[in-house]
């Protein structure tokens, strides 16, 4: 084993495309959100700085720990989150190749992405107190009602690809551009149910009450936000290799420009859905993912299991 082995995996999960890129590149689609945001609802504009200085600031607080809770569960929350999301974008073809694929990575991925609230759950769950317990409920219950629509929004491209590999998704994709147009109604299934994942309005929770970072303070709670901004980047990375084709055929400093392109147009619908939709009561997003997208997301893979049947 040689020191370049050694060095070059550590590379690629600590600096890129791994954790500082995530989270540079959170911090600067946060700021994006809120200038959007901004400009649409004509309010001040955010510091250009704001989201990096706010997490600096997290950190030189002091990190609290429920005296009933579990500390070690408590306090490596965040750091469980963090690692699945690193670990997910190693399997997403930023330019044309992914560092590591393989057949079932599209799988994989998704499972990785469900990792973070699961986490928050049982962040909720070791505090032990009473105040958290409806915020457990509801953590749970979100997984559970965005995760399914999320899931199948991505199975009619893997469908129509015939393939479970995310990297000959995106090439499927971009080899064929009419075929793009039949995934609409899965982009925008799958945009509605990230902005649950991201806990973002319509589809999130008023945080100063009792949101599920309520008893998180400090450097913890800077992380777990952090956490959030990667799985940001991580999810809309996701949604441009598998509905708008990704960076196929392109390497170098042109696959990345097209990838974040990209990313930032998918913000950008984030953002409007966000500004242009109210905030839900739980039984609304119920009604809205189970009655709605679900039976949508369903009709999308018959439709794909259809073509794919005609192109044979």
């Amino acid at each position: 084993m040689t020191l370049d082995s050694i060095l070059s995996p550590l590379f690629f999960i600590l600096i890129f495309p791994g954790f500082l890129f995530l989270s540079l590149y959170g911090f600067f689609l946060k700021w994006l959100d809120k200038k959007i945001c901004a400009l649409i609802k004509n309010t001040p504009n955010p510091a250009t700085y704001r989201p990096i200085t706010d997490f600096i600031k997290l950190l030189s607080k002091e990190s609290r720990i429920p005296k009933l809770g579990n500390p070690v569960l408590f306090k490596f929350q965040p750091f469980f989150a963090i690692a699945a999301i690193t670990t997910s974008v190693l399997m997403i073809p930023i330019w044309e190749k992914a560092l590591f694929s393989f057949q079932g990575d599209l799988i994989v991925v998704l499972y990785l992405l469900t990792i973070p609230a699961m986490t928050f759950f049982i962040a909720n769950n070791t505090s032990n107190r009473p105040f958290v317990a409806i915020e457990e409920l509801r953590t749970i219950t979100q997984l559970f009602v965005y995760e399914a629509p999320f899931i199948l929004a991505f199975l009619g491209p893997a469908i129509i690809a015939g393939s479970w590999n995310i990297r000959e998704i995106s090439k499927f994709m971009f080899q064929s551009p009419l075929l793009l147009i039949v995934q609409i109604l899965g982009l925008i299934i799958a945009l509605i149910a990230f902005q649950g994942k991201l806990k973002r309005l319509p589809l999130d929770k008023i945080e100063a009450r009792d949101g599920a970072f309520t008893e998180y303070s400090g450097g913890l709670l800077a992380f777990s936000n952090l956490a959030i901004n990667m799985e940001m980047v991580v999810g809309a990375a996701l949604i441009n290799v598998v509905f708008l084709g990704g960076a196929f055929n392109l390497v170098g400093i042109f696959a990345v420009g097209v990838f974040i392109l990209k990313t930032i147009f998918i913000l950008l619908l984030l953002s409007l859905l966000k500004i242009f939709m109210t905030r839900m009561r739980i039984n609304q997003m119920i009604h809205l993912c189970w009655k709605i997208l679900i039976p949508l997301s369903l009709a999308q893979i018959a439709l794909n299991v259809f073509i794919k049947i005609k192109m044979q």
